[in-house]
């Protein structure tokens, strides 16, 4: 569809629309202030949203969505047909394909909605009627205002562009995070909360790292530290734990996602890589300090959020996180804990 066909949507005859976003955290959080704006732009429209199991909790919830489709992270060609079919009997006026993936693209093509809306994707272009490009020709879209796009593309309004959202805490998470706080007295102290985790070797700052820098925390009698991350990162974990011989409080593997937000919400700062976590805080006022390696800034810095980012400037940055050609991950691990201690002195 050309750029005067889109110009031609009337959002006033929009009674239905799919969103899609499967994977990750980060990702899903980051297509929020995209669903508030349609929202505001469709008022009256029943509008679903398409996730993955694993992250339903980071949607559920949002006042701006009439409902919330869950799929298997490895679903069976069964099941994902029983899904299309489902998805073809609601008669979506609109899908937005804010994955790109071959799943969402599959899903996309065989929804029969009327109009399907995606990014500019090698061999999968005849499914969309409105192809939008991933990245500008020149500098670089945040992945947010990559969102917004699809928005705009039916002549909706997304001036000023919202915040993030995810769904507040119920009773029980905020309970167990209060209980946490005084049964190990925490209270009153500058709480950092420190994500060890890491999702891939690219943006694994590495534990050494990290127990330089907890040492140094340490060092201030006001700080406490409380480290998170996935039970993956038990080992790494352990680790840090035994290297530090200082202080140190955990609940690594032991948070839900709305856990995570709700102590960072209680906390006076996070530390962390471009990750889920990092997105998860920027959702909340707890300042931030980001250490980016592949990834850029400018596509992926906290949205709105009070932050410090640190980054090396390095003709090698961006990459795909396939390999490293210096075999080394400098790009991450030649940030010094001091660099990141100091860039914490702001907030404590």
């Amino acid at each position: 569809m050309s750029p005067t066909g889109r110009q031609k949507i009337d959002p006033s005859q929009i009674n239905k629309v799919l969103i899609i976003r499967l994977r990750r955290i980060g990702d899903i959080i980051l297509t929020t202030p995209a669903v508030s704006a349609l929202r505001k732009g469709l008022h009256d429209a029943f509008i679903s949203y398409l996730v993955e199991e694993p992250y339903r909790e980071l949607i559920e919830g949002n006042p701006d969505l009439n409902d919330v489709a869950v799929i298997e992270k490895d679903q069976s060609l069964k099941s994902l047909l029983k899904l299309i079919c489902r998805i073809r009997k609601e008669k979506f006026d609109i899908v937005l394909d804010f994955h790109g993936g071959p799943r969402a693209s599959l899903i996309t093509w065989l929804s029969k909605a009327q109009l399907k809306i995606g990014y500019k994707i090698k061999y999968r272009n005849f499914i969309y009627d409105i192809k939008l490009p991933r990245k500008p020709q020149t500098g670089h879209f945040h992945s947010v205002e990559n969102h917004l796009s699809f928005v705009k593309a039916l002549g909706i309004n997304v001036d000023p562009p919202p915040p993030l959202y995810l769904p507040p805490a119920q009773k029980n998470e905020v309970e167990k995070i209060k209980k946490f706080l005084e049964d190990n007295g925490l209270e009153g102290f500058k709480t950092v909360v420190i994500h060890i985790s890491a999702g891939n070797e690219f943006r694994d700052w590495g534990k050494d790292n990290w127990v330089k820098l907890i040492k140094l925390l340490c060092k201030n009698s006001l700080v406490k530290t409380v480290l998170i991350g996935a039970d993956e990162d038990r080992t790494t974990e352990k680790k840090i734990l035994k290297k530090s011989k200082c202080s140190i409080h955990s609940l690594v593997g032991k948070l839900n996602l709305m856990e995570v937000r709700e102590l960072i919400s209680q906390s006076s700062l996070f530390v962390g890589p471009d990750s889920g976590p990092m997105h998860i805080a920027a959702s909340t006022s707890t300042p931030i300090v980001a250490l980016f390696g592949p990834t850029l800034p400018a596509n992926f810095a906290p949205w709105e959020a009070i932050a410090t980012l640190i980054e090396k400037k390095l003709d090698c940055r961006p990459c795909k996180q396939r390999r490293c050609i210096h075999e080394d991950f400098r790009c991450l691990r030649s940030i010094t804990p001091e660099e990141v201690y100091q860039a914490c002195l702001r907030f404590i």
